[in-house]
Parts: structure tokens; C-alpha cells; sequence
């Protein structure tokens, strides 16, 4: 079972992370309109999956303007912030930050999302929303790069996931 931990405690995850090479699984999310999104909405655009417990923490509030500053340069790919927030509270983020460039995606009506992609939190404080990682995906939804983050109060490594792009 995979583990991440929380400044030092370790919590078990749910699922399996996909591997480099497989195909991700498709999923349903709601954006900012509570409309359903699937995978192939964003079909034939490679995508960077960046999964955050909550935009309302100071490091998963810098992940989302850090890959919002580098998408407006990869006019081929769309950045998904995906999280347990609510689709308002997205939005106001997005509108408080400027930020223009990503698509949020919250996962308030099923937990689904999260166990297919290996990152539910089973236990402790955040039982029940996603540990950060990082999936970078072609037009055809194969894996090209993916990182689970240890320590879930450590930022993702940008850069790596940029170079796939």
C-alpha cells in the first residue's frame, strides 16, 4: 500500500497511481458551472493533471500559479486543477489570483476521481480528499510522466513535468 505523509506522519492512499506508458483512466469532475467533465473533453490537447488536496493551502495556491504562468507557453496542452474544493471555491481563487490559463475541477460528487488515480487519502485529517501529484498526459491520454508527492506540504517538481510537455 502507498503511503504519503503529512509534515512526517504517514497516510495510507487508496488506488493505484497510474505507471508511465498506461492509458488514465477517464473520469467524471465538476467545473466551475457544475457541469460534468469527463477525460475526453479535453481530447487532442496533451493535459497536465495537477491533483491538489485544496487550493485553499499556501503550497497547492502556488502550484496553481505556477502551472498557470508556464501554460500560456504550451499552446498545445490545457493544465486541470483537480481538487476536493468546492467549484465556487475554485472559481473565486481563480478570479481573487488571475488566473486564466488552467481548468479547475472538483471532485465534491464522487471520490471515484481520486481512488482510480491512486491518490485518496484512507485515513487521518484528510481522509477523503487527494494527496498532490502530478500527471502529464499525450492528446491520447497516455501517462508521459508521473509524480506522486511525498510530503504533501512539498511542491511538485514544475520543471520535470514542464520538460515532457
Amino acid at each position: 500500500m502507498v503511503t504519503v505523509t503529512l509534515k512526517g506522519s504517514p497516510f495510507h492512499l487508496a488506488g493505484s497511481f497510474p505507471k508511465i506508458g498506461s492509458i488514465a483512466p477517464d473520469f467524471t469532475l465538476v467545473d466551475g458551472d457544475l457541469r460534468e467533465k469527463h477525460l475526453e473533453d479535453f481530447s487532442g490537447k496533451k493535459k497536465v493533471l495537477s491533483i491538489v488536496p485544496s487550493l485553499d493551502t499556501s503550497v497547492c495556491a502556488t502550484s496553481a500559479r505556477k502551472f498557470n504562468e508556464q501554460a500560456s507557453s504550451h499552446t498545445d496542452a490545457i493544465v486541470l486543477v483537480i481538487s476536493a474544493d468546492l467549484p465556487f471555491a475554485q472559481k473565486r481563487f481563480c478570479q481573487t489570483e488571475n488566473i486564466k490559463n488552467l481548468v479547475t475541477l472538483s471532485m465534491m460528487r464522487d471520490k471515484k476521481f481520486a481512488q482510480d488515480y491512486g491518490v485518496l487519502i484512507e485515513e487521518g485529517p484528510l481522509a477523503g480528499i487527494c494527496a498532490r501529484a502530478v500527471l502529464v498526459l499525450d492528446a491520447n491520454n497516455k501517462v508521459l510522466y508521473g509524480e506522486l508527492v511525498s510530503e504533501i506540504t512539498q511542491e511538485p517538481h514544475y520543471e520535470k513535468a514542464l520538460q515532457v510537455l
